[in-house]
């Protein structure tokens, strides 16, 4: 028990370096390139866990893919966000997950039958239904407010990977901004477009490990989705991708964010750190934050 005390406390020490505390009171990860956000994404033995939040945040009055969401967050612990790009009628990149705008704004249909103009008067709803303030943002303000502030991980919708490079690029955001892939074509097509693109990559089995090496894509610019159930199954790739110094991450979104009582999904979340996970992506993160305050013990 006193050495995984010893080991928090050490990794809290290391976050230190990239952890901060701003004027407005949101916890920072403040990266200031790409080889820094690589050194944060490293595996070792002395990692703290790190938090991903799935779209954000879901909670009432805080919408997912929303900068008030984020800065929700941020008010209460250290995260990144994996959030979701998707372009307008007018090839505007905004941040909506579905294709169509009637779960969470106050529109109907197709996202891709609006302008950029006409989705500038929509409403978000939050995950009751219930209609917000607050409006859709562009993926070129999220970057520029994440800056200095946090990690952003951008999911694959329906926006061409070439735009997607082109606006990373445009924005000199390589050192926090991250992209998700899906195989070893996608993971070489950025790699060749930029060797230093730290990428959140599905590696649920071994046979798609060897598809990344095969590809010639490094191991220190990736992180490793494993899947969303925390099964005895997970150790296997966990090993694997642990011997390459690769964070693994479960997102708890899809089934353990649906438990019904706090303390389940507390538990939870923190069965899923003793087992090995680095990084747990959930629509609830502030209460991950929470649950992990306690001292894990190791399986």
């Amino acid at each position: 028990m006193l050495r995984f005390k010893s080991i928090i406390l050490l990794a809290g020490l290391q976050l230190m370096t990239v952890y901060g505390f701003s004027q407005q009171q949101l916890h920072q990860l403040n990266m200031k390139s790409p080889q820094q956000l690589q050194a944060f994404f490293k595996h070792s033995q002395n990692n703290a866990p790190v938090i991903s939040g799935h779209r954000g945040c879901d909670m009432a009055g805080y919408p997912e893919n929303s900068i008030e969401a984020f800065e929700y967050v941020l008010r209460h612990t250290p995260a990144f966000f994996e959030i979701d790009p998707r372009m307008t009628k007018d090839s505007v990149v905004v941040l909506m997950h579905d294709a169509t705008l009637d779960r969470t704004t106050n529109g109907t249909g197709k996202l891709s039958d609006y302008t950029w103009a006409e989705v500038q008067q929509l409403q978000l709803k939050d995950r009751f239904g219930k209609l917000t303030p607050y409006r859709v943002p562009t993926l070129a303000q999220v970057i520029e407010w994440g800056r200095g502030k946090t990690i952003l991980n951008l999911d694959r919708k329906d926006v061409p990977p070439e735009i997607t490079d082109r606006i990373i690029k445009e924005h000199k955001a390589g050192s926090f901004v991250m992209v998700t892939v899906h195989n070893a074509e996608q993971a070489r097509f950025y790699f060749n477009r930029d060797p230093n693109r730290m990428m959140s990559a599905f590696v649920k089995t071994e046979k798609a490990l060897q598809e990344y090496e095969a590809a010639g894509i490094p191991w220190k610019n990736m992180i490793a989705y494993i899947g969303s159930e925390n099964k005895p199954e997970n150790k296997i790739m966990l090993d694997l991708l642990h011997q390459r110094k690769v964070k693994c991450m479960i997102s708890a979104a899809p089934v353990y964010d649906k438990l019904i009582t706090i303390e389940e999904r507390a538990e939870a979340y923190r069965d899923i750190f003793r087992s090995g996970a680095d990084i747990l992506e959930s629509d609830l993160p502030v209460e991950v934050a929470q649950a992990i305050k306690i001292p894990l013990k190791k399986k």
